[in-house]
């Protein structure tokens, strides 16, 4: 039995891997910013689920819901960072206030949360943090600029926080989703008032590939508990279709680039 502690639980991946979780025998902290989502979860499942209204922006309210969820269940295994939403709008687009509320709510949430439960789990030694992140956190996609800076944000700080951590025994995992027919593009995301100018370069990003939304995110749940079942889970993992052919041609193309500078690479340092 592990013990899981999840954001973002009232849709989406959040809420199909909470309900995996739980009927497989696990325990949930589930986190949502409204809990009535979660109704059906607590008639079925009981005691195995403690739910937890949050919303992560608020880093005291962070750390006491991980210590509620501590002080419930006695340990924590799993912590899933997973709320969040899209924001779109080309960067010239996007407010001051947008862009600092999509950055609150995507990095420093998930910076929040891990933060919390870090002195939890060096304690016992053991524990396995799971960031969502996006394929959009491996690449840039044009309309989408602030959404990609939140998921880089949170590529960086847990990559250097897996080097940080394994001397405790605690594994970091970030998952790299392509399009999930999630609510990420849908009530839950913001949009940036429009310029004319860009109309054309809209038209153009509906018809790229990837740009439909067709994973299913019910069907991820065999893949989340293969991946907190491993003994050395990776730090990275590609979820969809979408994303394992997108991620390998994205680094070919970098390669190429960097070879064919490299004599101006290299000259840069003077020597």
């Amino acid at each position: 039995m592990k013990t899981w502690f999840i954001t973002g639980t009232s849709r989406g991946f959040g809420r199909e891997w909470t309900q995996a979780a739980l009927e497989r025998g696990d325990r949930v902290a589930a986190t949502a910013r409204h809990l009535d989502s979660l109704n059906d979860l607590v008639e079925r499942f009981g005691d195995r689920i403690l739910p937890l209204t949050l919303d992560v922006n608020d880093r005291a309210a962070d750390f006491a819901a991980v210590k509620a969820a501590h002080e419930h269940f006695g340990r924590l295994d799993v912590i899933v960072n997973n709320a969040g939403y899209g924001l779109f709008g080309a960067i010239e687009e996007v407010s001051e206030a947008q862009a600092r509320a999509q950055i609150e709510t995507n990095l420093f949430g998930a910076l929040w949360v891990t933060q919390a439960a870090l002195p939890y789990l060096r304690e016992q030694g053991s524990g396995h943090i799971i960031q969502v992140s996006s394929i959009g956190g491996v690449g840039a996609f044009p309309l989408i600029g602030m959404y990609n800076a939140s998921k880089w944000g949170l590529e960086g700080f847990s990559e250097a926080l897996s080097q940080e951590v394994e001397p405790f025994g605690i594994k970091v995992t970030l998952i790299e989703p392509g399009g999930f027919d999630t609510d990420w593009s849908g009530s839950s995301a913001i949009h940036a008032e429009q310029i004319s100018d860009y109309d054309s370069l809209r038209n153009a990003q509906k018809k790229r590939p990837g740009s439909t939304k067709s994973g299913d995110p019910a069907a991820s749940s065999a893949a989340i508990l293969k991946l907190v079942d491993a003994e050395h889970p990776p730090l990275r993992l590609l979820f969809g279709e979408f994303a394992t052919q997108f991620a390998p041609e994205l680094y070919e193309q970098r390669l190429k680039v960097w070879a064919e500078w490299e004599d101006v690479a290299r000259a840069a340092d003077g020597k």
